[in-house]
């Protein structure tokens, strides 16, 4: 029987928090604490160490961009928390920011409850949360090629050509069952490259790898995207 999946929300509106709580212990996700700002996020994943943080953007004291480079750059033990992003603009500049910090991806506020369980369960398996197209265009908005505030992991020298093929097509926002029609690849094939993309470049997931690609110039906005 597998260990059940366990969640810390912080939002700073009791509202949302009280929501949230109630549609994951509905779906026998548990909610192992709330806080109401980054601060008490990151105390409250220190002591209860989640599997995932669904973390607000804009709360007072400390947000959830700083909150979120605490808690996956600070020592850790054991695996890191996966980090949702929670926004209530589907394009916002912290979004993009949260993303280079090693968020798996993000959530409107006014998410489903079915989708907001279902995302939960995704990133926890290690995939990230992206929709393909809104993704590439908030990075196109955001991302930039300063050197100073690009990405540790600028260097692509260690991957194969096919590996940064692979890399460019991620970034502009096909999916795995796309990249594989359009290199004639299985599925599984995809997920490897994906899979050694990620371990070559120390990237966290999907996400990280787009931002990469962004930063590192190997694609640049509108060049191309799909």
């Amino acid at each position: 029987m597998s260990e059940p999946l366990r969640v810390v929300v912080a939002d700073d509106q009791a509202l949302v928090r009280t929501g949230f709580r109630m549609i994951l212990t509905a779906s026998g996700i548990e909610v192992v604490a709330d806080a109401a700002d980054g601060a008490e996020a990151v105390d409250a994943v220190r002591r209860t160490r989640p599997d995932v943080v669904l973390m607000d953007v804009r709360m007072p004291r400390m947000d959830g961009l700083e909150a979120t480079r605490r808690i996956l750059g600070g020592p850790v033990t054991g695996a890191a928390p996966r980090v949702i992003i929670l926004t209530t603009f589907d394009l916002d500049q912290y979004v993009y920011a949260a993303l280079s910090a090693g968020a798996s991806g993000f959530l409107l506020k006014d998410v489903s409850p079915e989708h907001l369980v279902g995302a939960v369960r995704l990133v926890r398996a290690g995939d990230a949360l992206l929709a393909p197209s809104i993704t590439r265009r908030l990075i196109e908005r955001y991302a930039t090629r300063d050197a100073r505030t690009a990405t540790l992991h600028r260097d692509l020298s260690g991957l194969t050509p096919r590996e940064v093929e692979v890399l460019r097509l991620l970034a502009r926002g096909l999916s795995n069952a796309e990249l594989a029609a359009q290199l004639q690849l299985s599925d599984a094939t995809v997920k490897t490259h994906i899979a050694r993309i990620l371990s070559k470049l120390q990237l966290r997931d999907r996400a990280q790898a787009i931002v990469a690609a962004y930063e590192t110039g190997l694609v640049t906005p509108g060049s191309g995207a799909p």
